[in-house]
């Protein structure tokens, strides 16, 4: 029987204790060995402040998940690369294309290196392709809208340069668009609602291609009422394609919806399971990329104030 991947967890947030935890628990090809924050949480494994307190104290680990804002992954990747062991990265990998650009470059032949996407593990992604292939989209809309302070809340790093704003949540349609047709996207516009003394976008409203066909978005990250996560697309032939709930439950030409439950960390902990057994690494950059070109493009208007 092969032996588990001893892991440790650098970031012991909460996208790391809902999600990243019980995936490591529940899957035989690896064992929570550490955790590193600076907080030095107590749950049930030795913490440290520091990927080095870590390496310096002999404890046995091979790989290390990244679940820090997205500001600080880059310098831990290339820490960890550099260790020799296997790096998983929560989205976006990093904060710039260019730092991800540098993990790409340092990355060891024989280590696994991979850029998660979780939400192209959600259950109806995969069907979603399978319908599209061979179909020219016409059109399209995107909507993402949902409540920072239900999903986020006190995340203050979300409002800084490089945690995105309201691109936290729609990187995850981005990943899934960029994965359910090999078409090229592109932003032709922009428009952000920035509220004063943050500096991240709390809405946006887009205007997206992908090949010729027009796809407006509406994004918004301080919805109270109702959130939504919505991907309707149409077909040269007459097709409709709807994603909703982030791609739990699809439609097809407006019939009955077919809706599988969420499993996207356990299908991310097993693709990573299959990218070490096989020597692969994963980093693919085109989400951040539509995002980096939302922000070059962007009209910026006041939102109203706003407290993370």
């Amino acid at each position: 029987m092969t032996s588990s991947t001893r892991m440790a967890l650098v970031g012991a947030g909460k996208i790391a204790r809902d999600q990243h935890i019980p995936a490591i628990a529940g899957n035989d090809a690896f064992s929570l060995a550490a955790i590193v924050d600076p907080a030095l949480p107590a749950l049930g494994v030795p913490a440290f402040a520091s990927l080095a307190d870590l390496r310096t104290s002999g404890l046995d680990v091979g790989a290390i998940a990244i679940c820090t804002p997205p500001q600080v992954r880059t310098a831990i990747a290339l820490e960890g690369i550099a260790a020799g062991l296997h790096v998983l990265m929560e989205k976006p990998p990093a904060a710039t294309l260019s730092e991800v650009a540098a993990i790409e470059v340092a990355t060891s032949p024989d280590r696994t290196v991979y850029a998660t996407w979780h939400s192209r593990h959600a259950p109806m992604v995969a069907p979603a392709r399978q319908w599209l292939a061979g179909r020219t989209i016409r059109s399209g809309r995107l909507v993402w809208r949902e409540d920072a302070h239900r999903w986020h809340p006190g995340q203050h790093w979300l409002w800084q340069p490089g945690g995105l704003g309201v691109f936290d949540p729609t990187i995850n349609a981005f990943s899934i668009l960029t994965a359910i047709t090999d078409a090229p996207w592109s932003i032709v516009r922009s428009d952000f609602q920035i509220p004063a003394g943050l500096h991240a976008p709390i809405a946006a409203q887009l205007e997206m291609r992908v090949g010729g066909a027009p796809v407006s978005a509406d994004l918004h990250f301080h919805d109270d009422d109702t959130a939504e996560w919505t991907i309707a697309l149409e077909t040269e032939d007459g097709g409709r394609l709807e994603l909703r709930d982030g791609g739990a439950t699809l439609i097809l030409n407006g019939r009955e919806p077919q809706h599988r439950p969420k499993a996207e960390y356990p299908a991310v902990y097993a693709h990573f399971a299959e990218l070490i057994a096989s020597n692969r690494s994963e980093i693919d950059a085109c989400p951040l990329r539509l995002v980096a070109d939302a922000f070059l493009l962007a009209r910026i208007s006041e939102a109203e104030p706003f407290e993370p």
